[in-house]
């Protein structure tokens, strides 16, 4: 009788080794998208906090540089202001442009891409 089962005990088996080697696959893949999104994600807070630093620095430079030029420390703030303000505006402006056109895509790629080891199988 055990010759009988033997094939099914056999497929039960093999089941159950793909079923486990499609989630380890599952778990790598997760592993490697979340990963790849949080060295994103800190890159982009790092570039974002020296950013911030070096417009600060600049800014302050420009407004010591320009009041000493016109004898104003105030105006010269209030223009540095304005610039800023500039900024902000064309950057709220093309917001989408330069943020969902440029993220979604990353996004999509990282957990969607069909690797070449996927296309072999």
């Amino acid at each position: 009788m055990t010759r009988f089962t033997e094939p099914a005990e056999d497929l039960s088996r093999r089941a159950k080794d793909y079923i486990d080697l499609r989630l380890d696959d599952v778990k790598l893949r997760t592993a490697k998208g979340l990963s790849i999104t949080a060295s994103k994600l800190v890159a982009f807070f790092l570039i974002i906090g020296v950013g911030t630093s070096l417009i600060l620095a600049l800014s302050f430079g420009l407004i010591l540089l320009i009041g000493e030029l016109i004898g104003s420390y105030a105006w010269s703030a209030f223009g540095v202001s304005v610039l800023l303000a500039l900024g902000l505006w064309v950057l709220i402006r093309r917001r989408d442009h330069l943020f969902k056109d440029t993220f979604v895509p990353l996004f999509i790629n990282l957990f969607f891409n069909d690797d070449d080891d996927e296309q072999e199988e």
